[in-house]
C-alpha cells in the first residue's frame, strides 16, 4: 500500500525478490489542473506497467474493501507512504501488518519526518519498519537503519536518500518476518522520547528573519524544494529554496535585503543570510544572479 513516489523503489524491491504481490493498494485517480486531467499515483504507474493487480479505495473503511483483501488471504501488508489503515484492515494478514516510516522512531512520528528533521537542524535521521497499531507510528519496531545528513542537505535531496534506504530496509524486514515465520525480533517504542512531525501547512512555511542565521537556514533547507520557504517583499510572496550562511554580523534588523557585491543577502537576528535560488510570485524559479539580472532595483545596495 503507497501512493507516491517514495514508495516505488519499495515496491519494486519486493516485485523483483521471490516474494508474491497479491494486489497493490494506491489512492483513487484524481483530476487536477485548469483542465481537470486525470492523474494516477506514482504507485499506480509502476504496477500497472509491471502488471500487478492495483485495488484503489475511495475509503479504506469500506466493507467492500475488506472482503476484497480477506479474499487475497494476504500474510502480510506493506505499507510505505499511506494513509492511516482502521484496524480492520491491518489485522488482516497472519503476520500481520508493517510500515516503513522515514525517521528513527520514536522520533518524528507524524506526516512530514524528512522536513521536520532538517528544519529542526538535525544531523542524523533513518528510516525504521514497525508492526502497525491503531496510533499512528507507535507499533514495535523490526528494523532501522541510520543515515547521517549533511550541513547542506534539502529535504529533496534527502528524500531520495532516504527512499533508497527505505527499500533496502524494508526488503530486509520483510526476508525477517518470512524467516521467522511471522514473528521476528521487534521492541516496543519508548513514548518518553517521542517527537512529533506534523504535517506542513502554508503558513508554516513563512520564514520568521528574528531567528538566528543558522535557524533560518535550516528552516529553508527543511521545505526545499517542497512546499518551500517563503516572504513577502513589496507586497510580493517570494519563496526561498537555497541558501548560504555568510557568518558576518548583521546590523541591519531582521528580514531585510540587501545586494552586495552583485549578491543578494537577507538580514537574520545576528548575521546576513546570503539567497541563492528563490522564485518571485508568478515568475519562474532561478538562481541569485538570474534573479538580480531582472529585480536588482528592487533592492539596496551597501558596501
Amino acid at each position: 500500500m503507497g501512493t507516491p513516489g517514495f514508495a516505488v523503489p519499495s515496491l519494486k524491491a519486493l516485485l523483483n525478490s521471490h516474494h508474491k504481490i497479491s494486489a497493490v493498494v494506491t489512492v483513487p485517480d484524481k483530476a487536477r489542473g485548469r483542465g481537470q486531467k486525470v492523474s494516477e499515483s506514482e504507485v499506480k504507474i509502476f504496477a500497472v506497467e509491471n502488471f500487478l493487480p492495483v485495488i484503489q479505495p475511495v475509503s479504506l473503511k469500506d466493507p467492500g474493501f475488506a472482503s476484497e483483501l480477506e479474499s487475497l488471504r494476504p500474510d502480510l501488508i506493506v505499507v510505505v507512504a499511506f494513509r492511516i489503515l482502521p484496524k480492520s484492515i491491518f489485522k488482516i494478514p497472519r503476520y500481520g501488518s508493517i510500515n516503513l516510516h522515514a525517521s528513527l522512531l520514536p522520533k518524528y512520528r507524524g506526516a512530514a519526518p524528512i522536513n521536520r528533521a532538517i528544519m529542526n537542524g538535525e544531523r542524523e535521521t533513518g528510516v525504521t519498519t514497525f508492526f502497525l497499531q491503531e496510533k499512528v507510528d507507535t507499533g514495535s519496531i523490526i528494523m532501522q537503519e541510520k543515515l547521517d545528513i549533511a550541513y547542506d542537505e534539502t529535504a529533496g535531496t534527502l528524500h531520495d536518500r532516504l527512499m533508497l534506504l527505505g527499500a533496502e530496509t524494508l526488503f530486509s524486514t520483510v526476508e525477517l518476518i518470512d524467516s521467522y515465520d511471522g514473528k521476528p525480533p521487534a521492541h516496543k517504542q519508548n513514548n518518553g522520547e517521542a517527537t512529533g512531525a506534523p504535517k506542513i501547512f502554508k503558513e508554516d512555511c513563512r520564514i520568521d528573519f528574528n531567528r538566528s542565521v543558522d535557524e533560518v537556514y535550516d528552516f529553508i533547507r527543511g521545505l526545499s524544494p517542497y512546499p518551500g520557504a517563503y516572504t513577502e517583499y513589496n507586497e510580493k510572496f517570494i519563496k526561498i529554496y537555497g541558501a548560504v550562511k555568510s557568518r558576518w554580523d548583521s546590523l541591519k534588523g531582521p528580514g531585510r535585503f540587501f545586494i552586495k557585491e552583485e549578491k543578494l543577502y537577507v538580514s537574520c537576528l545576528n548575521e546576513f543570510l546570503e539567497i541563492t535560488e528563490l522564485q518571485m510570485e508568478g515568475k519562474k524559479r532561478m538562481n541569485s544572479r538570474e534573479f538580480l539580472n531582472g529585480y536588482s532595483a528592487l533592492f539596496k545596495k551597501f558596501k
